[in-house]
């Protein structure tokens, strides 16, 4: 339906609601504050402006009472004002950015750019109720089914493992489980994007004749359409609507080292001492489970193993070596705690198995039990100085996966009702608390699982207890970015995979070249954490220096300190202007078709295309025999996006965009291109993140195109940067004139440096930029007062 034609007739009903008083009826709808409501087909229908960007729809059974509060959104619908007008059947309401239209006889709901383009459109007769009994609830199994463009591409859907990064022609169940993460939530190559705001098991479809989403559960049929035009823009939108993304610290940008698990306080302090001896970075140390001690006292949240006896020295020893702790709780307590006592007595416990059989999962739908969570969280471990929380098992995990388990009640209803959105409520009841417990330490938590809205509770979400082989990396490159793509920016994997599938695990050469390459691949994600079962690997647990397993993952450490200016700059663009840190290549290249499938590159930030290599290049493994071979060097095939020229971060090569080129791999290198226009700040060489102050920086700029970057610096760790304590430095590259301009610094903040020196290389055809050693072309003093330096 092309609706230019509506608006070329005479309007039968106007209204604009800056005008609005009383509700005006027709005999078909009924005018809102929001919008417009409707019966049809024995179905309440209601279309709600929340912005002029974002559209509610909410449909429900006629006389079948349907209210809700959100657990993901959490925006206020604000005055818009639309014009409203009914041709024959067709009601349509008009933003000052979209179109919306409602078929009064079908109950079909479209959507549409201002030109009257079709953007996204609901099916004739494509919503079903199906009345159930959620155990003694009358309820329904609510099903909506849409009609998408042949050739368009929609990503989302939160981490699946299938490996795909457009997600048409999928058929998935959308149930939080161990390496899955399930996120109700689509966005297009068309710019749109479309929230399912229901936490109940729902099944995806997408196939030639329909897109439709159907939950077990639901009062109501609830959804949200966002009009970004791209896909920052819809970005931008969801967490508008669900919640802005906090600023981490920039120690969590730093390198992080695990392992199921340290089994005293001995042997974690001196993996700490160890890497500061070597002088390998590291800003964070995990301590994984049962510091608690036996399974009955699972989660008790204190240091009741003999072996830690003394956790207030370790901790302290730890954060005198400058590196920081986080410690692993879990969702569930053992009979043998107090906790589970006392959320027994409050009824507050979800009564199915879990792992393991000693402990009971508690009910974080509950504010009490919320609250007594971190109760104990705070004087057992936030007391002592803990920096950050691993909250595992956030599905949570059900031994036996029961049917019965979801007729378990919970404080909103039956689990089998909320069941995805137990991360959120959990995650976020840490979150909230520690806020209102202290403002000097940014909150930082590792979970395995997440939902809508997750990203305003300063979380970051891993791929839960995945396999350490070579297709299980390749499916984390497109499960990290549809993850990313609903919103909720910060993920990571267990480097190397949880637990190996390799016969000897580190001591195999198979294994160590796989490691060698995730951990490239984790160099470029939000959080880069070593972690897994079944082998230590930790790095001197490779070698020692002049040992290619040890030697590569050294130099990927090192880069990852020497990328933190970057690094943090482009977390205070996710936080500042909903940005992404890894990023499909659709968001910067939605005009080349050619990336809408590309699931093995991506960008990290703005400037940086990855291309992890994932496949074995110099052992052969066979019959657990494993051989290693480096006499010939291998070639990775990296696609390069058109509309851009790229230099190759490693040997400063030049490339134009749209074209397949071959990049030579030896262990240590891993593709990596950098967008024409890129100005690129590089950090000093240190041992953690805050060790040196950023007064000597260098600047690589890479002509071919007008570029921008802005840096970003604060306190590092407190939440001052809310009140506006932080500073930035824009700084603009004009192409045609060959200058760099190092604008006014805004803002400031305690501890700012006054005066620093800014290095700046032009890297020209053959000038390398590997190690950061290109010559520095131009070497200045800046006070914080513009300067304009040509370049040539």
């Amino acid at each position: 339906m092309n609706l230019k034609n509506y608006y070329m007739k005479k309007i039968v009903i106007t209204i604009l609601f800056f005008t609005f008083s009383i509700p005006l009826f027709s005999a078909d709808f009924e005018r809102t504050k929001l919008g417009i409501k409707a019966n049809i087909q024995s179905m309440d229908v209601e279309v709600q402006f929340y912005n002029p960007h974002i559209v509610r729809i909410v449909k429900s059974q006629e006389g079948f009472v349907f209210k809700k509060e959100s657990l993901s959104v959490i925006k206020t619908p604000q005055v818009v004002n639309l014009i409203v007008n009914q041709q024959g059947d067709i009601v349509s309401l008009k933003s000052e950015f979209i179109q919306v239209t409602l078929d009064l006889k079908t109950g079909k709901v479209s959507f549409y750019d201002l030109s009257g383009k079709a953007l996204f459109t609901e099916k004739d007769y494509g919503t079903q109720f199906t009345p159930i009994k959620d155990v003694d609830k009358k309820t329904f199994t609510v099903r909506q089914a849409f009609l998408l463009d042949k050739d368009e591409a929609i990503y989302g859907l939160g981490q699946q493992q299938e490996g795909k990064m457009n997600q048409r022609g999928q058929k998935l169940l959308l149930r939080n489980e161990n390496t899955k993460i399930c996120i109700p939530f689509i966005q297009s190559t068309k710019g749109y994007g479309v929230f399912w705001d229901n936490y109940s098991p729902t099944k995806f479809v997408d196939n030639p004749q329909e897109m439709s989403l159907e939950s077990e559960v639901g009062d109501g049929l609830d959804y949200y359409f966002l009009y970004g035009k791209n896909a920052d823009g819809v970005i931008a939108k969801m967490r508008d609507l669900t919640g802005q993304s906090p600023l981490l610290p920039l120690w969590t940008l730093g390198f992080w080292q695990s392992r199921e698990r340290y089994t005293s306080q001995e042997e974690i302090v001196g993996v700490v001492e160890k890497f500061r001896k070597l002088g390998v970075p590291l800003d964070g140390i995990i301590q994984d489970w049962q510091y608690w001690g036996g399974n009955g006292n699972w989660n008790s949240m204190n240091f009741d193993n003999p072996k830690f006896s003394e956790p207030q020295k370790m901790i302290d020893r730890i954060h005198q070596l400058n590196a920081h702790y986080m410690i692993s709780v879990w969702a569930s307590f053992g009979r043998d705690t107090k906790q589970f006592s006392e959320l027994k007595e409050k009824k507050s416990l979800l009564n199915f198995e879990t792992y393991p059989k000693e402990a009971t999962p508690y009910d974080p739908y509950n504010p009490e039990a919320r609250n007594l969570y971190w109760e104990y969280l705070s004087k057992g471990l936030f007391a002592k100085g803990v920096d950050a929380w691993w909250m595992d098992s956030t599905e949570p995990d059900r031994t036996f996966t029961r049917d019965s388990d979801l007729d378990v009640p919970t404080h909103l209803g039956t689990f089998r009702s909320v069941y995805n959105a137990f991360p959120l409520q959990t995650v976020g009841g840490v979150y909230d608390h520690q806020r209102k417990a202290a403002s000097n330490k940014r909150v930082f938590i590792l979970t395995r699982s997440a939902f809508a809205g997750q990203q305003r509770y300063g979380a970051n979400s891993w791929s839960g207890d995945i396999h350490g082989r070579w297709d299980v990396l390749r499916k984390q490159i497109p499960a990290g970015l549809n993850f990313s793509l609903c919103g909720i920016p910060y993920w990571n994997t267990d480097i190397g995979g949880f637990s190996v599938d390799y016969k000897g695990g580190i001591k195999n050469v198979a294994y160590r070249e796989l490691y060698v390459r995730w951990l490239q691949f984790g160099t470029f994600m939000p959080m880069m954490r070593s972690h897994g079962t079944s082998t230590p690997r930790e790095i001197y647990m490779f070698g020692q220096k002049g040992d290619w397993a040890y030697d590569a993952q050294e130099k990927f450490i090192n880069l990852r300190y020497r990328l933190l200016p970057y690094n943090y700059s482009t977390a205070w663009d996710v936080t500042n202007q909903s940005g992404s840190m890894m990023r499909a290549l659709v968001m910067d290249f939605s005009q080349d078709k050619k990336v809408y499938d590309i699931n093995d590159e991506y960008m990290f930030g703005k400037s940086l295309l990855i291309a992890p290599v994932t496949e074995s290049m110099y052992v052969k493994n066979e019959n657990d025999k494993s051989e290693e071979d480096f006499s010939q060097i291998k070639s990775k095939q990296v696609y390069l996006p058109e509309g851009t020229s790229w230099y190759d971060f490693w040997t400063g090569a030049q490339f134009s965009g749209g074209q397949t080129i071959s990049k030579e791999v030896p262990v240590d290198i891993m593709p990596i291109y950098v967008k024409a226009g890129t100005i690129l700040p590089v950090g000093p060489k240190v041992q953690y993140a805050t060790e040196k102050k950023w007064d000597n920086l260098e600047l690589y700029v890479y002509p071919g195109a007008d570029g921008e970057f802005t840096l970003y610096e604060d306190e590092n760790d407190n939440y001052n940067y809310e009140k506006g304590a932080f500073s930035t430095i824009k700084i603009n590259w004009n192409d045609k004139e060959q200058t760099l301009t190092i604008e006014n610094r805004k803002g400031s903040f305690p501890g700012m440096l006054k005066t620093r020196n800014f290095n700046i290389s032009l890297i020209t055809k053959g000038k390398s930029t590997a190690d950061f050693s290109a010559k520095t072309d131009k070497a200045v003093t800046y006070k914080g007062k513009e300067i304009v330096i040509k370049l040539k």
